[in-house]
């Protein structure tokens, strides 16, 4: 006998409007959780009794704000460039040093610091601790920046630091003298006011970051490694406060990066008998070599959203997401229904694909930056040359990006050479017993309360990298403020901060300072009982 019939019909039709809101009810009831998950996940710590630090507090009041512009706007006009590994402007780090110790007269003169020059040219400085048995910590930054030309098209001359609505332009004030000069005028302030501190510390300021730093940073490591110390945690540049820079996002988030990508330089060369243009061959090295190119252009790296770090960046911001579906929320709340995670992972790495300061995050890129051949208008070349650099995702290696390039170009008459590389880096911790992590995030909760914090990846290389042997932890983040546009400002044109983002520096460095001032992390905070 068969379920037909009328009553059977209606029987059906309220099963499925019961089971519907069943279901509905359970899905608002995830929200909710996941939501109030996601406080818990941003606030973390800060609901928790912290230490009681030194009641020292930074108000800065007119006079201290006009003398730390002028001394902020001098350093931007020491044209501080790095050309390349051999070549540095070093009388202009040289000016930079007699700067310094102009600028800060207590960090120089003070019992409590002990400073040294290394590798002629690099700072660093010891900040000693009333208590030896708390592990110090380390933070850096770099005092030279990349060339910049007015003739590129800039609205003020790069050196000039000229003032235009409220922003300093000029280069470094964002790479890195933005977050050098931060660090010492915070340290400045603490002394003046007799501040002492517990926990030691370190300050490392590198003269060549901007061409790898294996002079500066590496001299910096030299030094720490031959006098046994090791690190609770490092703190270099890297991420931002990012506003309206993430599609889909609701407010701002501060990105901490806990992980680099990797690098490599992979140079593309062929080789063919040269000729008279005038006989030229079916294929010219120029030609097969650009053929290879855009095959790489064509084929990007395989999207890994999803594969390392960025998965926790997910995860803490996909509450904050609009048009964030229930499958997310599933995801993120059931680790059984992991697949579920994967599709949006898939669907949202589709969005942050589309511009370039987002793909970054999805894949390993590839730039062609140099294209090299012919030496005459009428000589076909016999070589031609092309380097390509990526940026190698934490989820792959540069062996296997390198098996990746050369199957991509497939074709035997491309010669392929690794002119240099690095895997990615390993990924810090940043969970509630995370000194370093939450440190960070409670200073940047305190200062900016509607801020989303979550971890993520820095798609450059900072000097922090070389820091590796000494500490199991390395942070990449200052809380410069990029609206829209702002990321192309990196090495580009028409560097700048606003007055108001670099006083946010100082007051960050100077809470920080006091934050690690602490004997160890309080008890996390938990509501999950409260569900």
């Amino acid at each position: 006998m068969t379920d037909s019939g009328p009553k059977f019909k209606i029987f059906k039709f309220l099963k499925i409007i019961i089971i519907s809101l069943l279901v509905t009810a359970l899905l608002l009831f995830t929200v909710a959780s996941i939501r109030t998950l996601s406080l818990d996940v941003n606030v973390g710590l800060k609901l928790a009794r912290w230490e009681k630090t030194s009641n020292v507090s930074l108000v800065i009041d007119d006079h201290q704000r006009e003398q730390l512009l002028a001394h902020f706007k001098e350093a931007i006009r020491i044209p501080t460039v790095s050309f390349s590994g051999e070549e540095s402007n070093t009388s202009a780090l040289l000016e930079f040093d007699r700067f310094l110790r102009k600028a800060f007269p207590t960090v120089f003169s003070s019992s409590l610091v002990r400073h040294e020059l290394v590798a002629n040219y690099s700072h660093l400085f010891w900040v000693q601790g009333l208590q030896s048995d708390l592990v110090p910590y380390m933070l850096l930054a770099h005092i030279d920046v990349v060339p910049a030309s007015e003739s590129d098209g800039w609205e003020a001359p790069p050196f000039s630091a000229k003032e235009i609505d409220g922003f300093i332009y000029g280069r470094g004030t964002i790479d890195d003298k933005g977050s050098l000069m931060g660090i010492l005028q915070a340290l400045e302030y603490l002394l003046i006011k007799g501040f002492a501190p517990r926990r030691g510390f370190y300050i490392g300021l590198g003269h060549d970051e901007e061409v790898s730093g294996y002079k500066g940073a590496m001299n910096i490591v030299r030094v720490l490694k031959q006098r046994g110390v090791q690190l609770s945690f490092v703190l270099d540049e890297g991420l931002a406060v990012l506003d309206g820079v993430i599609s889909g996002l609701e407010g701002p988030a501060a990105l901490i990066g806990i992980s680099e990508k990797g690098s490599a330089t992979v140079k593309l060369s062929v080789f063919m008998v040269p000729g008279h243009s005038s006989m030229p061959p079916r294929e010219t090295s120029i030609g097969i070599l650009a053929a290879a190119v855009k095959r790489l252009e064509d084929n990007p790296m395989p999207r890994l959203f999803g594969h390392g770090p960025e998965r926790g960046t997910f995860e803490h911001l996909a509450h904050k997401v609009r048009g964030t579906s229930y499958l997310s929320i599933i995801a993120i709340t059931f680790d059984s229904i992991l697949h579920l995670f994967c599709c949006y992972a898939v669907i949202y790495s589709l969005v942050l694909e589309r511009k370039p300061d987002t793909n970054a995050f999805v894949r390993t890129t590839t730039a062609v930056t140099m294209f090299n051949s012919g030496v005459k208008v009428n000589i076909i070349p016999s070589l031609a040359e092309a380097y390509v650099n990526l940026r190698i995702h934490s989820a792959q290696s540069l062996r296997e990006v390198l098996d990746l390039i050369r199957s991509t170009v497939g074709d035997q008459r491309v010669k392929l050479e690794l002119v240099d590389g690095f895997d990615p880096l390993p990924v810090s911790s940043m969970d509630e017993t995370s000194f370093g992590y939450q440190i960070i995030k409670k200073t940047v909760l305190d200062m900016f309360p509607t801020v989303t914090v979550a971890p993520g990846i820095c798609i450059g290389n900072t000097d922090s990298r070389h820091f590796k042997d000494l500490t199991n932890d390395i942070y990449r983040f200052a809380p410069i403020w990029f609206k829209p546009g702002d990321a192309q400002r990196f090495h580009g044109i028409n560097e700048r901060i606003s007055k108001k983002n670099y006083e946010e520096l100082v007051v960050f460095y100077f809470s920080l300072i006091k934050n690690c001032d602490i004997q160890k992390l309080p008890k996390p905070h938990s509501s999950i009982h409260e569900l």
